[in-house]
This record gives C-alpha cells, structure tokens and sequence, in this order.
C-alpha cells in the first residue's frame, strides 16, 4: 500500500489483545507503528524482532499529567504521525452499587479523561501537517449495555460523542475521526465473560461466532487507507452480527 510508506501510527494498548492485531495489520501494510503500553509483553516482543516496522514506547494513561510531555517526546522521536489509534481502555466488572469510587473514577480517566488529553495533544502534529487519521476503540456495550460494565459503558458512549464531535472540529484540515465499535472476542477483556455467557453471544449473532480481532484490526486499517478519505464521524460496528 503506497501511501502507508513511512507513515507513523500510534497504537495505545498495542501490547496485547486487539491492541496487539492493529499493530500488528498495520506493521504488515506498511506503516511505521509504535505500540504504547505500561509494558512490553513477549508477543509484542516477538512482533518486534520480525518485524522492522513497530517500535514500543511506555505509556500509562493514568498518569495524565506526563500526557503533554509525553506526546511532545514522541514527535520528536518518531515524527508527526499519520494516525492516532486510540485502543487502550480498562474495565471493573461489577454492578455500580457496590463498586468502589476509585474503579470507577479509573475507568473514567483511563477510558475517557486520558484519551481525550493524548488526542488533544498528538492531534497538534496533525494540524501542522494538514492530514490525519484518528480512530476511537469504542464497544457495541456503549448501545446495548451489558450487566456489570455501566460504567465501562459510560466510558465508551463518551468515546462515541467525542469522535462525532471531534470530526466536525477536525474535517477542515483534512483529518478524518471514527470509532470502532467491536463485539465481544477472544481477548484478555471478556476473560471474565464465562462460557455460558459466550455460547449465548454466539447464538445471538449472525453469524453464530464471535468477532476476531483480526477483522476489527482489519476495519482499522481501511480507515487509515485513501478509499476510506470521505468517512469520518461514523461508528463502525464489527460484532458477527450480534446486534443485527
């Protein structure tokens, strides 16, 4: 794909899970891509040696106030990235009633506060150069609610405004935003889903299975291309049909 040559993509979350399939798609087509994470696991590792392609650099979202310091070093490592994947998100299963202040507040400036920040300042870069992508890691639990993860579902309903709003903001300089919202998939985030509960997921969708996270990585990787250059502000659902 010619015009992923060179290109810098920003991956947070990118050591694991579906974080790990986007760099991983992305390396593959060409993009220069730098995962983001608290730490480097062996399969993030592994991506590295065989591929020239991805770099790591640490990053803990909840410590916000290195946000602005952080993105600052980054562009001057890496350079002006074409695109912000904003993937990483954590979540305390539990009804709200008896969740902690302090899970909740987590979720909040993890999933929501922290995210908006990064984006805020790494989008500066983008401005200067007039092109960009930006894509939101939402969850089809933002619509449809799941018992146990309103607050997680808060958290991913804000990411659904903001990457409406946002495009609007950012349409004129040339930089398209959009989420992805995936269904449920075989990651360390629906670990704590049990089988039961999967099987029931499989029978509602569609397509009678689970989403991969190579398809959602794959609808990320159209959007970074020029045939996607007139899609911004839209939630792209990948779910097996789930909510069909």
């Amino acid at each position: 794909m010619d015009n992923a040559k060179q290109q810098v993509v920003l991956v947070t979350g990118g050591s694991r899970g579906l974080g790990l399939a986007i760099v991983e798609s992305l390396a593959k087509a060409g993009y220069s891509v730098v995962a983001a994470a608290r730490s480097c696991t062996p399969e993030l590792e592994q991506l590295m040696s065989g591929s020239g392609h991805v770099a790591y650099e640490p990053l803990d979202l909840v410590d916000r106030r290195t946000l602005h310091e952080w993105s600052k070093n980054f562009v001057e490592k890496h350079g002006a990235p074409y695109a912000l994947i904003n993937n990483a998100a954590i979540a305390h299963d539990g009804v709200l009633g008896t969740m902690h202040e302090s899970q909740i507040e987590e979720v909040i400036a993890v999933n929501v506060t922290a995210t908006l920040l990064l984006t805020k300042y790494i989008s500066r870069s983008m401005l200067r150069n007039r092109i960009g992508r930006i894509v939101n890691v939402s969850s089809i639990i933002a619509s449809t609610g799941f018992n146990g993860l309103s607050v997680y579902a808060a958290s991913k309903a804000a990411l659904n405004g903001f990457t409406k709003s946002l495009s609007r903001e950012l349409g004129k300089v040339n930089i398209t935003v959009n989420a992805v919202a995936p269904g449920y998939m075989e990651t360390n985030m629906s670990a704590g889903i049990n089988n039961t509960q999967l099987d029931q997921v499989r029978r509602r969708s569609a397509l009678k299975r689970l989403a991969k996270t190579s398809e959602v990585a794959s609808t990320v990787k159209y959007l970074l291309s020029d045939e996607a250059a007139a899609i911004t502000g839209a939630i792209l659902t990948i779910d097996a049909g789930n909510t069909a």
